[in-house]
């Protein structure tokens, strides 16, 4: 690997399970700090607040700060004032998390049409109606931007669709693209190396989606290891390897608890 700055983690299925820790992540973070180094999460989990996953996870033995903490709903507040100072700006999202969102002045559906359009995770609040709204403010060119695209994540009870499955059927049937800026966009990578410090090519990046966290961290230039838990399926990994020119993850391991030993 060369020499580790630092430790990128995705949190849902790397750490934690419907906030159920994963066997050995306290662990593991314990061990990066016992050698200084660096760490920061970078989640497309919009249901929460930093704060709320700082305090989800303390509660489960592992002990984050918000401020560690780079969610999609953050890097979408970044680019909305950047991009769309003052627009009026309706949310679809399942969970409240304003709050990380300083700045952004948001409206109700009924208040007319928006300037700009924000979709979060996906949840009850998708429901046929709201996302139909979603497809006509979009067909009209209205800008429609995800906090991310990914297009599941993994539960207690299995698997369930995420926001991504929603777009890509909206996107087809508008011939209009909705701008996504979690992962798999390099920019959640970039800000969580610049929060600890650390230049990419030191980082080593931990997630179970070999699309979204791991592949694309590589992009970048940081190191991918690959985790068997989570939205993580074998099949999925066997076809990238059988891709003769396709980008493979640096490192596959069983779980977050075998870090430490990679590491090594």
């Amino acid at each position: 690997m060369g020499m580790i700055g630092g430790v990128l983690f995705d949190i849902d299925g790397v750490l934690v399970t419907s906030w159920k820790p994963v066997p050995g992540a306290a662990e593991t973070l314990e061990y990066l700090s016992s050698k200084d180094i660096a760490r920061a999460f970078l989640t497309n989990t919009t249901s929460k607040t930093r704060s709320q996953i700082a305090d989800a996870l303390t509660d489960v033995g592992m002990a984050v700060h918000a401020d560690e903490i780079v969610t999609a709903a953050s890097l979408t507040a970044d680019h909305l004032r950047e991009t769309y100072p003052g627009a009026r700006t309706v949310v679809v999202n399942n969970g409240d998390i304003t709050s990380d969102m300083p700045g952004i002045e948001f409206v109700d559906e009924s208040d007319g049409d928006p300037d700009v359009v924000v979709v979060g995770g996906a949840g009850p609040e998708f429901t046929h109606e709201r996302l139909s709204r979603v497809y006509d403010w979009l067909c009209r060119g209205i800008p429609v931007v995800a906090m991310h695209r990914s297009l599941m994540w993994t539960t207690g009870d299995g698997l369930r669709i995420d926001t991504g499955m929603y777009l890509a059927g909206m996107e087809q049937a508008s011939g209009h693209k909705a701008k996504a800026v979690g992962k798999p966009a390099p920019l959640g990578f970039q800000t969580a190396a610049e929060r600890m410090g650390v230049d990419p090519v030191d980082v080593v990046m931990v997630g179970d989606d070999l699309d979204n966290d791991v592949l694309a961290a590589q992009v970048v230039g940081m190191t991918g290891v690959l985790v068997r838990t989570g939205k993580f399926r074998q099949d999925v990994l066997d076809r990238r390897e059988k891709e003769e020119f396709g980008l493979q993850p640096s490192h596959v391991i069983d779980s977050v608890a075998d870090l430490p030993d990679l590491l090594r």
